[in-house]
């Protein structure tokens, strides 16, 4: 034992995110000591104290920090750090009592949220009822593997009998998809956001290593990307999908990733000036667009000229995760702008089940193209092998009715987030972002809460049946801080709000904070205005087609 003390700690209650500290503090023994390499954790001791023997236990740690904004004691043998043994006493209902309570239970809550609450969220979106049915009728359950032979001409070769129909449906949600996102290329296999910039990494690492097949492949040597707490997506994070396809630096030993500069003024902005004096002493192999905290479309074009002024053959990526659904001239062009991969989930602001989609405007002459096979190659086998067919089929009905009603659809979703946006900051709310242009240009609306108090705040909000998120702000140093609420208006906009209506929410939505009023009952009144899903397609005879599946199933 080289010290050991009695030490204080503050105490807290409740559990998880929710937790405070109640201001009182006890006292607990710690101590140092060298141990041998066979002791493990856990480890039960007796430490000679004046020549007393004591019980001890070899803990990995007694504080941690990375929930700020404050470093919590772990004091061990308390109840929340046994929670796990806790939570076993209850004894198993038997299985038709379980399977009975797992019914009410979802249908009650399936009630709550679609008939009684707003929701904000905006990295989410129902499906409309069409393409919530579609995506539970056969073949979902089914496999469909399949991939290019160059033997055969690169036809397709299905592993699988029984597939002709999905086989079609990969073809028409191809087309649609291009047709949307004006490209030519489109992988459609990937079963999210994650998993489609999983495989883009990937093919990236296989890209770069294709003239040598003989040595370990080795790593991206450098990305450019949205830092996480500027709103950066998680997957293009080291701490993400992007960990296992990037250097370490060795000067930093820290992952070879060089945020995008931001203007102080406004952070959620990326600085296109300073961003080209990075790129000339960085030099990134692959540059990620895109955020999960957006208000602004990215500069796209900007650094893409700029890469082609310092001749840098970087490979630009757009994750257009969260405004894929706005992708257009009234928005952003991606292809238009300059960008060589875009990839996203299709669930956000387009119409889609949870899925992603990579996407490429390329000829089989661009230099980029072998990145494309491999991209084909690194989502099968490399990233999936069942692709969840049901929701694909799913997917396809939600192309058709986002092709059908882009233009209508995105404009009103732009106009009741700079309303909403408004209407917040007249309330007396700290909106972000640039005044000057209705402090959004995206469907996300992001309000400053006070330092910390995102959590408390979102909690606050969701007893009054209005469901946002925490968000960490730019000068903040982790989501456990968080002093901000992200919300979006794009699922709400698909059921039939409008300006005037998110202003009225925007006055709720201050009763909460501002006030500590719960308004529960007046957002279920408000609510119950709008509970058919527009934008989706509505005929005799198609209603007629849904009662028959509906007897199918």
């Amino acid at each position: 034992i080289t010290s050991g003390t009695m030490v204080p700690y503050l105490k807290r209650e409740g559990r998880g995110i929710v937790s405070r500290l109640t201001g009182e503090h006890g006292m607990r023994p710690v101590c140092l000591a060298l141990l041998d390499s066979d002791l493990l954790e856990g480890s039960e001791l007796l430490v000679d104290v004046r020549g007393k023997m004591t019980p001890g236990l070899i803990v990995p740690y007694h504080l941690r920090s990375e929930a700020p904004p404050y470093a919590r004691a772990i004091c061990y043998g308390s109840t929340e750090v046994n929670r796990r043994e806790n939570d076993r006493e209850t004894s198993p209902p038997g299985a038709v009592e379980a399977a009975r309570s797992l019914v009410a239970d979802a249908a009650e809550n399936t009630r709550w949220r679609r008939t009684e609450c707003i929701n904000l969220i905006p990295s989410e979106q129902s499906v409309s009822p069409l393409v919530r049915l579609l995506s539970g009728l056969d073949p979902a359950g089914r496999y469909a593997e399949h991939k290019r032979v160059k033997a055969f001409e690169d036809a397709e070769v299905f592993y699988y009998q029984g597939t002709d129909f999905i086989e079609e449906v990969e073809r028409l949600l191809a087309a649609e998809m291009c047709r949307f996102l004006g490209c030519r290329l489109v992988e459609t296999r990937t079963i999210s956001g994650q998993t489609a910039n999983s495989a883009v990494f990937s093919a990236m690492v296989d890209f770069i290593n294709r003239a040598d097949r003989r040595r370990e492949q080795r790593r991206m040597r450098c990305v450019m990307n949205n830092h996480i707490i500027r709103g950066g997506h998680l997957s293009a994070q080291p701490m993400g999908a992007l960990r296992d396809f990037v250097m370490r630096n060795p000067e930093t030993e820290r992952p070879a990733v060089m945020p995008f500069p931001v203007f102080r003024e406004d952070p959620y902005r990326i600085d296109a000036d300073a961003c080209v004096r990075l790129l000339e002493v960085y030099r990134p192999e692959l540059i990620i667009f895109g955020k999960s905290m957006v208000l602004y479309p990215e500069p796209v074009a900007e650094i893409a000229a700029a890469l082609d002024a310092l001749k840098l053959q970087s490979v630009v990526m757009y994750d257009m995760a969260h405004v894929l659904g706005l992708v257009g001239p009234l928005f952003q062009e991606p292809f238009r702008d300059g960008a060589d991969i875009v990839t996203g989930s299709t669930h956000k602001t387009f119409f889609g089940t949870q899925r992603g989609v990579i996407a490429a405007d390329m000829a089989e002459t661009d230099r980029l193209f072998p990145l494309w096979e491999a991209v084909e190659r690194r989502t099968f086998p490399g990233s999936v092998s069942n692709h969840h067919l049901g929701t694909m089929l799913g997917l396809l009905m939600a192309a058709y009715e986002m092709n059908a009603f882009k233009e209508t659809y995105q404009r009103k979703v732009l106009a009741n987030a700079r309303a909403f946006a408004r209407a917040l900051d007249e309330c007396g709310l700290d909106v972000a972002g640039d005044r000057t242009e209705g402090f959004t240009l995206t469907h996300q609306v992001v309000v400053g809460v006070g330092y910390a108090s995102g959590p408390e705040t979102a909690r606050r909000l969701e007893a009054s049946n209005i469901i946002v998120n925490y968000q960490a702000a730019p000068d903040e140093e982790g989501f456990t801080a968080s002093g901000s609420l992200r919300m979006g208006v794009a699922e709400m906009t698909r059921f039939g709000m409008e300006e005037e209506d998110f202003e009225e929410l925007a006055q709720l939505i201050s009763d909460v904070i501002r006030s500590g009023r719960t308004v529960k009952d007046r957002v279920v009144k408000l609510r119950e205005r709008f509970l058919d899903m527009r934008f989706c397609f509505r005929d005799a005879e198609l209603d007629r087609m849904t009662e028959e599946l509906h007897r199918i199933l």
